[in-house]
């Protein structure tokens, strides 16, 4: 496209702006302002900002309550026979080469206090090693398992990586120097989520620079449209791959391709399943897997009432007093690919954009002044991955509840800010579990251990020497 073309675009969306200091750059610079123009869509761009600018002034009431008792189960009040055949179902899909994980990995470290990918991060075990490894670990150790008890000879789990702009060579460099982790490279496919031009509050797309136009990532929903753009599906069928499970990379207690839960949702037929854990607590500040105007739906703890907060209900398989809202989200999903191949349908007009005020470094369109802003000034707009759940009805649809402290333990803070949610809290999260499964596997644990590090392993199996532990000081 020429420079005329780009501009007559820009201008009939709105957005001529993004040229004012074009006239005064050099020729490097302004190729560069170029490249990255043509790259956006501005007609889209506007689109997007009018529709969440008019939704941030909108409000419209929903019906909410907890999630039907047929779309749900639960681990931890489940027979061990269903369990078993759970896990069966879903070994048996795994011998059939037809399940892929799907990771996402775009975050940075930066809440850590950490500039590298999150998954480079070490939260401080005796190995040393990295999100990125324990989880490789798990599929080479899934893998085997399988192998083993099947009788197959090769069995494939392919991983793929949704990275973001920053983090993706940095990514794909760290998983080289590790050697792939023990897996084969061929079988790990790195591809990149979209971005989107950050807006002020009129709608106007921000300057980072006078040659570049300030944007962001769009979010974890932006997994559907990169899922197309970047060839993951046509990979999907090259494969012959109907089942993904897809997750957070920030979670050390990730159970990777879980037969279980792959069996849960094929013993179902749903297009979609999540795992949840039980809230700790009534205000407890997470998003609920809820049912909103009839339909499976993630909801902010904000939008219940103090009242649904501590509604209690009668447990049909425990007989206890449980939460009514109590099914905390964890981004932990699986998809038939059935469902995701209709991602070309809905991924652009259905699932909404959100806005996030934030403080964006901009050029002064005046002056040409650089600003670094002391509060917010402009709006990243980003999709969730959660928000395609209420196209589907509920027989499309089921929650499976896990066990918070054998499947939840997410790395969100710098240690010594918080006090949760951080390297201290994973650490022991996950050496606590080593401790609890070589315990059941029949070994003595000197009561000072405090937990244990296990090698390879699946969903408590404990398939090689320990590595290090941790005592009580």
């Amino acid at each position: 496209m020429s420079l005329e073309e780009l501009q007559e675009t820009y201008a009939t969306a709105g957005q001529s702006q993004v040229f004012t200091f074009y006239d005064s750059l050099n020729e490097t610079s302004q190729k560069l302002l170029l490249s990255q123009l043509a790259t956006i869509d501005p007609a889209r761009v506007s689109r997007i900002a009018e529709t969440v600018l008019s939704q941030a002034t909108e409000s419209c009431q929903s019906e909410i309550a907890p999630l039907p008792e047929d779309a749900t189960a639960s681990v931890l009040t489940a027979p061990p026979s269903q369990i078993e055949e759970w896990e069966k179902i879903g070994i048996s899909l795994i011998a059939q080469n037809s399940v892929a994980v799907v990771l996402l990995a775009g975050g940075q470290g930066t809440r850590l206090g950490f500039s590298a990918p999150k998954g480079c991060f070490d939260i401080g075990l005796p190995s040393h090693k990295s999100l990125f490894e324990l989880q490789a670990e798990r599929i080479v150790s899934l893998q085997n398992l399988v192998q083993n008890r099947t009788g197959k000879t090769e069995v494939i789990i392919p991983w793929y990586i949704m990275t973001s702009g920053p983090t993706r060579a940095l990514t794909e460099t760290f998983f080289k120097e590790h050697s792939y982790f023990g897996l084969d490279p061929g079988n790990i496919k790195f591809f990149e989520q979209g971005v989107l031009p950050c807006i002020d509050n009129y709608g106007k797309i921000l300057l980072e620079g006078n040659d570049k136009v300030a944007v962001a990532p769009d979010g974890n929903g932006g997994i559907y449209r990169a899922l197309v753009q970047e060839g993951v599906l046509l990979d999907f069928a090259n494969r012959g791959i109907k089942h993904v499970h897809a997750y957070c990379v920030d979670n050390c207690l990730v159970r990777m391709a879980d037969p279980v839960f792959l069996g849960f949702a094929e013993s179902r037929g749903v297009l979609v399943a999540t795992k949840s854990v039980p809230k700790r607590h009534p205000k407890e500040n997470v998003g609920l897997i809820v049912a909103k105007d009839g339909h499976p739906a993630v909801i902010e703890y904000s939008e219940i009432s103090e009242e649904m907060a501590q509604r209690t209900v009668m447990d049909s398989e425990s007989g206890k007093q449980e939460l009514a809202f109590r099914a905390a989200n964890i981004v932990n999903h699986y998809y038939s690919v059935e469902y995701l191949d209709t991602i070309p349908t809905w991924s652009e007009n259905y699932l909404p954009y959100h806005i996030a005020r934030k403080k964006i470094p901009y050029v002064d369109l005046e002056t040409g002044e650089s600003i670094s802003p002391s509060k917010p000034n402009g709006i990243k707009m980003e999709q969730f991955i959660f928000d395609c759940f209420p196209q589907l009805d509920f027989a499309q649809f089921a929650n499976l509840e896990v066990r918070r402290e054998d499947e939840f333990s997410p790395l969100k803070n710098k240690v010594g800010t918080v006090g949760e949610d951080d390297a201290d809290t994973s650490r022991a999260d996950l050496l606590k579990q080593g401790k609890r499964w070589v315990v059941a596997a029949g070994a003595t644990v000197s009561d000072d251990v405090v937990g244990v590090e296990y090698l390879l392993f699946h969903a408590g199996t404990v398939s090689s020497v320990r590595l290090g532990y941790e005592r009580s000081s």
